[in-house]
């Protein structure tokens, strides 16, 4: 049985960052070794959660898993999380589906936000001179 992965966002209506997700996915697969990774979108965005579902039970995977890439467990993934993966079980009903967590609690975000504040914060020669000016 091969595992699929699908990267669950939410879409936007800007393209570029429907395909930064892609890039993630397409990032992970290679990283994790495996080809069954994909993007996803709840909306805005193609393929939908479950065509994505779909297209990876239609290349033989017998589980996947969805890691949700939202921040908090907010409305969907309370509420239309859960119903999907029921409509995909439904549909697919030998596919064993299984939903991370969101990202948020992961102690990788705390190491993220820190290196964004260093980042920001630090001073540069530019914004000195700016602010001498």
């Amino acid at each position: 049985m091969t595992t699929g992965v699908i990267v669950f966002a939410h879409g936007s209506r800007i393209e570029s960052a429907n395909e930064a997700v892609r890039t993630v996915a397409a990032e992970l697969a290679r990283r994790a070794g495996n080809p069954d990774v994909m993007a996803a979108f709840l909306e805005l965005g193609q393929p939908s959660l479950e065509g994505a579902a779909g297209l990876l039970a239609a290349r033989g995977a017998g589980h996947i898993v969805i890691l949700p890439y939202f921040l908090t467990l907010g409305l969907h993934m309370e509420r239309d999380l859960p119903r999907m993966v029921a409509e995909i079980e439904r549909a697919h009903p030998a596919l064993e589906v299984t939903v991370a967590p969101p990202l948020d609690g992961h102690p990788a975000l705390v190491e993220i936000l820190a290196a964004r504040l260093a980042e920001s914060a630090a001073p540069t020669s530019s914004r000195l001179r700016r602010r001498a000016d």
